[in-house]
């Protein structure tokens, strides 16, 4: 009885502790943010703890911007309602589906032990492998996507492993922190990782007058990549391990693949279906220009719905409407839209902006403190929004402000790049995905919190040595 009194007084405190720290928050900063601004950064707060303490399912949090909106009037409405079917959200849905005929077929299964055949059970050579994975795959294609395809095919190894609880899962935090931070940091090794590459090089090429090369992309931020990627690798490495090998052998499970026989009718073609909608995401500068709505999203979409018109080897619809209904993840969807939606009020408000403003207080000079401030201001604004609108508000202040001050801006951009695809810390943009499928968010929380610190720190030490030392990172 006790005990359940105590429980019930510790859920209504986390649930009071959110519209309490969004008033907070609004009191605090009204002064300087002015109250829209500073309520779209209460928002922000209220999220993130009830994210952390989850007195409410993640997915009902993700609605919290609809309703502070509705009260407060920050912006106009259907900048945060477009944001809960945005074509991201379009290209998670699509992919679901893609994805739900693993399920129907057996394909996930056999992907699962042919996966842990080519890995190995080495709990490190598991982390290694899915982080530089979903680190390369997430150069050439975009995170949301990279994150899309790695996460299911690494909890349906779970599962077959034993882990039917993600959420409780030890062996899952490691394994989920890896892909979702790798897709996220491969995205500044190169143009093509994400579209705020392409809001950086779109203020460069003004800047300079020239054209920012892809080579020259790649020159510039390979080495930087390769060093975030160690400190990730070195990180994760350090996490406490339940197990140090996963249960059974190579040859164990090289065995049990041999069992599955040949590979059905029904598989080859769901194995197709998602071959196809990844290979066409991936070459779609190939098409692009006949067919320029053909976006990512809309071919894992339309190849989604293909698959509700193919049958199995016995006759089977390969996917069902019913069967997609249980399937599809749509405390996802909402999860990743609540997150934009998030983005789009601190942003639209100008809160962001405001946060820039402060930044010209500081004492610059150019020296460390200078890309220390841009680091930390790039890093704040990408958790707490997309990495697009990171890099559409940070790029131009980072400009202005190393211009104000007699500074050459691009070394400084270089910095803003890498800091605003560095983002660890709250179920936001790609990092909902595994959020979604069971990681704890408490987990990714904790953990990414004490990384996003010694990323800031890493980053502000290479990049200041880089601008020091390396004239090739000064120019384009």
């Amino acid at each position: 009885m006790y005990g359940s009194k105590r429980k019930r007084r510790l859920h209504s405190i986390a649930v009071l502790l959110g519209p309490v720290s969004f008033v907070l928050t609004i009191v605090l900063l009204e002064w300087f943010f002015g109250f829209k601004q500073a309520a779209a950064l209460g928002t922000a707060v209220w999220m993130a703890l009830w994210w952390i303490l989850r007195p409410v399912n993640i997915s009902v949090t993700a609605f919290v911007p609809i309703a502070v909106n509705a009260l407060f009037d920050l912006v106009p409405m259907q900048q945060i309602i477009s944001q809960y079917f945005s074509e991201i959200i379009v290209l998670l849905f699509g992919a679901d589906l893609v994805c739900l005929t693993w399920a129907t077929t057996g394909l996930d299964k056999r992907l699962a032990i042919k996966t842990l055949c080519c890995i190995g059970t080495s709990m490190k050579q598991q982390i290694a492998v899915w982080l530089i994975v979903s680190t390369v795959l997430s150069i050439f294609l975009p995170n949301v996507v990279v994150c899309t395809i790695m996460v299911p095919v690494a909890v349906s190894m779970l599962q077959f492993l034993g882990e039917g609880n993600i959420q409780g899962s030890k062996l899952a935090v490691p394994i989920l922190l890896a892909i979702v931070w790798g897709a996220g940091i491969g995205g500044f090794g190169s143009p093509l990782g994400g579209a705020a590459n392409l809001v950086a090089i779109s203020y460069l090429e003004k800047l300079t007058g020239q054209e920012f090369m892809y080579i020259d992309w790649v020159v510039r931020f390979l080495p930087f990549l390769v060093l975030v990627l160690l400190l990730n690798l070195l990180f994760l490495f350090h996490l406490p391990l339940s197990v140090k090998r996963l249960a059974g052998s190579r040859e164990y499970f090289t065995e049990m693949y041999a069992q599955l026989g040949q590979i059905r009718l029904g598989e080859k073609i769901s194995l197709v279906l998602f071959a196809a909608a990844t290979l066409l995401a991936f070459i779609r500068p190939l098409f692009a220009e006949w067919l320029p709505a053909l976006k990512p999203a809309y071919v894992f979409l339309i190849i989604g719905l293909t698959a509700f018109t193919f049958e199995d080897e016995d006759g089977k619809a390969l996917l069902t409407w019913e069967f997609a209904e249980k399937g599809v993840m749509w405390g996802m969807l909402f999860l990743f839209a609540g997150g934009l939606a998030l983005g789009s009020l601190v942003t639209e408000t100008g809160a962001a902006l405001k946060m820039a403003e402060a930044i010209t207080l500081l004492p610059l000079t150019g020296g460390l403190e200078t890309v220390f401030a841009f680091t930390v201001f790039s890093t704040v604004l990408t958790e707490i929004s997309s990495n697009t609108a990171a890099a559409a508000i940070a790029v131009p202040v980072v400009q202005s402000i190393a211009q104000a001050l007699g500074l050459n801006p691009i070394p400084y951009l270089f910095v803003a790049i890498v800091a605003f695809n560095s983002a660890y810390v709250l179920p936001v943009s790609i990092r909902a995905i595994p959020v979604s499928y069971g990681l704890a968010p408490a987990e990714l929380f904790k953990n990414g919190l004490l990384l996003s610190l010694c990323s800031v720190l890493l980053i502000t030490v290479v990049g200041y040595l880089f601008i020091k030392y390396w004239p090739l990172f000064s120019t384009i």
